[in-house]
């Protein structure tokens, strides 16, 4: 694939071999991407990342996730510092624009850049906060357990009325990737939460944590903060979830950086009460 683009910009499919080249650059913005995210957003969609190059070396990124027939995601949107401002990332983000077809497409946009996506379509729906601190000391929480193979159906089922698309074949590698760990909560036999935390570049990053109420919440938390006792913590929390900023300002987390939730069109009516923490601001 290529596009037409300035200084000779080549854009191209991006696999998973290039993966620690856009995840080093997005560790570069302080995004503290996961350190094994990558495989599970090319087992979703293998052909949704994209690299520009120039003269063969990586100079701009972006991904476009889809998920169905009707919703992607778009994100890590980079480009190399000193290449900035020669309309490489532009050129790189409308090749990639065209992957997601008609679908309904979402980001998570930093404050910098939100009156640029704007101008590409993009309206705000709500903010994401990202909660960061030393993990609490917590008990060992009543109901949950960590997940198995034999839950990955119902984690499935219940993820998807949490999230505007199905994602069975994300979570399927999600959910095993080593350095995963994943709790789930059950009350009178059925699912009422779950959680994964995993390592990132600079802190253990918590998501999703999805959750029937609040208290299924915290204790999914507990049981992940117990995993990262007196480490550093994240998680993104959507501002519109009152009961998720409290359980992480409770948890002793300091609000520490933004971003929006916008998309291009409507989405699928999913549970957004139940999401407590989002799956990754970078892909998600």
């Amino acid at each position: 694939m290529t596009s037409p683009a300035p200084q000779d910009l080549v854009v191209t499919r991006a696999g998973l071999a290039d993966w620690p080249v856009i995840s080093g650059w997005a560790a570069a913005e302080g995004w503290n991407p996961g350190l094994a995210d990558g495989p599970a957003f090319f087992a979703q969609d293998p052909e949704g990342f994209f690299l520009g190059l120039i003269d063969g070396e990586p100079v701009s990124a972006v991904s476009v996730v889809n998920y169905g027939a009707d919703y992607a995601f778009l994100g890590c949107y980079l480009v190399r510092p000193d290449l900035r401002g020669h309309g490489h990332g532009l050129t790189t983000w409308k090749t990639a624009l065209a992957h997601a077809g008609t679908r309904t497409i979402g980001l998570d946009g930093v404050v910098a850049q939100q009156d640029n996506y704007r101008q590409s379509g993009f309206q705000l729906a709500y903010r994401t906060v990202r909660f960061t601190g030393t993990a609490p000391e917590t008990d060992t929480p009543d109901g949950v357990r960590p997940a198995g193979p034999a839950d990955l159906p119902a984690i499935t089922a219940y993820d998807s009325a949490c999230h505007p698309a199905e994602r069975p074949r994300f979570l399927a590698e999600w959910l095993t990737t080593p350095g995963h760990h994943t709790v789930v909560r059950h009350q009178g036999g059925c699912l009422t939460g779950y959680g994964v935390i995993r390592p990132g570049r600079d802190s253990l990053r918590v998501g999703p944590l999805f959750a029937d109420g609040a208290e299924d919440a915290r204790a999914l938390f507990a049981a992940l903060a117990r995993e990262a006792a007196g480490r550093e913590l994240a998680v993104d929390v959507p501002e519109p979830n009152a009961a998720g900023i409290a359980l992480a300002e409770a948890a002793g987390l300091a609000p520490s950086f933004e971003t929006a939730r916008m998309y291009t069109g409507p989405v699928r009516a999913h549970a957004q009460d139940r999401v407590f923490g989002v799956t990754t601001l970078e892909l998600g």
